[in-house]
């Protein structure tokens, strides 16, 4: 072969990788809702071993890829697996390009679907606060949701004992009040602190957090072979970038989330429901 017709077939084969990457970036990978287990052993004396926790961030219903029918299918895949507990990291709908216009309200339907055993708990994301963030908080609530800003819930546990959810306010776009959040929790309570950025957890008050949960990083959302994700919305990088972090004793995780924020495209970056199987042996 000379080197025209080699030419040609490498602009073929640039073409065809293209489209590929393209297919998937845009439609395969954002179009997963995969359910994923994380076993996460904390320390001993949290009343926590055996609850099964789904996580769900970062939905962003109305992307181009994204809508109602998509939140249909991530409840039923949810409660297919019949968590104890849910927990709702903020960010509900999308803005970006392309978006279909989704009103707050016109999730409902489908998250008053949602349930568990021990209730569904929300914190507001920093797009929900840019959407009017009174708006979003009545349409959770209309679902039958608890949402917690700067507030905080006991929730019962059976035999006396009680798990609280502290839920903190978005640390990008909200004042964050850890400390009125903690006000009336008892100083020996388990408590899962529940937000939407991570950057809050080195300020969790130390001790007394089991479990610090969180969305907003999206895995990075794009992902360099290589490198990695090119913008990380975080002043820590990617220190809290996804998964279970341990560090100076306390526990945290951070989901990759489940939709896509500006730019209507994940790669390398997969979406989740996460299942958080809590043990608490005090093997860590």
């Amino acid at each position: 072969m000379n080197w025209r017709g080699s030419l040609f077939v490498a602009r073929w084969l640039t073409l065809v990788a293209g489209l590929v990457l393209g297919a998937w970036s845009l439609w395969f990978e954002p179009m997963m809702i995969p359910v994923r287990e994380y076993a996460l052993r904390l320390p001993a004396g949290a009343p926590l071993s055996g609850l099964r926790v789904a996580v769900l961030a970062d939905l962003h219903i109305g992307s181009p890829q994204h809508g109602l029918a998509h939140l249909e299918e991530i409840v039923r895949r949810t409660r297919a697996v019949d968590p104890d507990l849910v927990l709702m990291a903020g960010d509900y709908l999308y803005h970006g390009p392309l978006a279909r216009k989704h009103a707050p309200q016109d999730l409902v339907p489908a998250l008053s679907k949602l349930e568990a055993r021990l209730g569904v708990y929300a914190v507001l994301g920093n797009h929900d606060n840019a959407e009017r963030p009174g708006t979003v908080r009545r349409a959770l609530e209309a679902a039958g949701i608890r949402v917690l800003d700067n507030e905080s819930a006991a929730v019962p546990l059976g035999q006396g004992g009680a798990l609280w959810i502290a839920g903190i306010s978005d640390a990008w776009t909200s004042l964050v009040d850890i400390r009125g959040t903690f006000t009336g929790i008892p100083d020996d309570a388990t408590v899962i602190a529940l937000t939407h950025h991570p950057d809050i957890f080195p300020d969790l008050p130390a001790g007394r957090v089991s479990l610090g949960v969180a969305g907003h990083m999206h895995d990075g959302q794009v992902r360099v072979p290589f490198y990695g994700p090119p913008y990380v919305p975080s002043k820590y990088g990617t220190r809290y970038l996804h998964g279970h972090i341990v560090e100076n004793g306390g526990h945290f995780f951070v989901t990759a989330g489940l939709g896509m924020s500006i730019l209507p495209l994940r790669f390398m970056a997969p979406p989740e429901i996460a299942l958080l199987l809590l043990h608490t042996d005090g093997k860590n």
